[in-house]
């Protein structure tokens, strides 16, 4: 048996997320090592200055070997400045890890190792060197090394990734939500359509019978006409279910025609609803658009279904109109019924979301699927107010 899509998708994001975090842990590992080991050095050249400085009877060469030897080895950049924080000519060779343009003029240096002072004062304080700690020689200022600009950009790091992964995991699993849903309608469907294929076709074969033994009267031969329709109806739903999930095959219908013929429906039987209903269609001219005939005309009756019902009073309007502009058309469904509330607008094509007792809620959300799935255009709620009606519109290229 194939693994699922969605298994593999959740399982895709496993790994990713293991993946993303040992990398993090290894250069974790890899910064902090490499400060283990400076900060071994530094002690270790800190051990030997102090070595040398006991044995040392030159002062100036205890200077010399610190700075020289010592702030060398560090990886970090230092400015040597006098007791007036002024830097001390020549400047290159006062500095450590500072790139220093020396075409600049001694005056263009100076000001641009002031600067850099000013911005190491800002975060380090700087190192006094002073003569038995009363007479201040000099200033060190420094500057953060390497290792730790890694540190300070390693949480950044992370969250940047930890979002990339939030974000990765967000649209995963949206697509498995939307493919699961699908998988659902897709299965629905098809045994729909199963359960009811064979009892249709039986159905009709008794109906054929009747008709045989009806010819004589008329009365009876209409309402056996009427209860056909209904049974070619309830073939055409089967057709309709067995749809769902394939490719449908996309025609060019006039758009007027089956209009009427949905709408005509509808009108023969509002008296039994017990409904005073007047259901109008607005057709200027004769439009034709390339879609799936039975597919379309379940929206439309999907539709003009959920106006009836939002008119509860047992009176009101539903009419329908259609508008061509540039390269699409606009149909709207508009009813004066009793509207949808703000906040459920969000709400109203997700499966499974209805605010009548009965039904499934799959109405709205399937049309809308049919819509921009198989017909590649838009099912959207218009405008809708409480107590004044709903409009839907359906979009559809050219």
């Amino acid at each position: 048996m194939a693994t699922p899509r969605s298994t593999n998708i959740k399982l895709s994001l496993v790994i990713a997320a293991i993946i993303l975090v040992v990398a993090t842990i290894i250069y974790t590992q890899i910064v902090v090592d490499k400060l283990l080991v400076k900060e071994r050095e530094i002690a270790d050249l800190y051990a030997k200055s102090l070595e040398y400085l006991a044995t040392s009877p030159d002062a100036q060469a205890d200077y010399s070997f610190v700075f020289n030897e010592v702030i060398k080895a560090i990886d970090f950049p230092i400015i040597l400045s006098d007791n007036h924080k002024n830097p001390i000519p020549p400047y290159q060779m006062n500095v450590r890890n500072i790139s220093l343009d020396t075409t600049l003029s001694e005056l263009n240096q100076e000001i641009f190792l002031k600067k850099l002072i000013t911005r190491f004062d800002e975060t380090n304080e700087p190192i006094k060197v002073a003569l038995n700690d009363t007479i201040i020689l000099q200033y060190l200022h420094y500057g953060e090394s390497q290792i730790v600009t890694e540190l300070r950009w390693l949480p950044f790091i992370e969250i940047g990734l930890a979002g990339i992964f939030i974000l990765l995991g967000y649209v995963g699993f949206s697509y498995i939500k939307r493919t699961e849903q699908s998988n659902i309608w897709v299965g629905m469907a098809k045994e729909t359509a199963h359960q009811l294929g064979t009892p249709l076709s039986n159905v009709m074969g008794w109906m054929e019978l009747i008709k045989l033994n009806a010819e004589k009267s008329n009365k009876v031969l209409e309402t056996v006409n009427e209860m056909e329709n209904d049974l070619i109806r309830l073939q055409k739903v089967t057709e309709r279910f067995s749809k769902i999930g394939s490719k449908p095959n996309l025609k060019l219908e006039p758009l007027n025609e089956l209009i009427e013929n949905v709408t005509h429906y509808f009108r023969k039987r509002l008296p039994q609803l017990r409904k005073n209903i007047e259901i109008s269609v607005s057709l200027n001219e004769d439009f034709s658009v390339k879609i799936n005939r039975d597919l379309f005309e379940w929206v439309l009756e999907n539709l003009i279904k959920n106006s009836i019902d939002a008119i509860e009073q047992g009176e009101g309007k539903i009419s329908i109109s259609i508008q061509e502009k540039n390269k699409y058309f606009f149909i709207d469904v508009k009813d004066t019924g009793k509207g949808i509330d703000q906040k459920f607008k969000k709400d109203i094509f997700r499966p499974g979301y209805s605010t009548k007792e009965r039904g499934w809620g799959l109405g709205l959300s399937l049309s809308k699927r049919i819509i921009e799935t198989y017909h590649k255009g838009r099912l959207i709620l218009l405008e809708s107010k409480l107590g004044k009606g709903t409009t839907f519109r359906i979009k559809l290229n050219k």
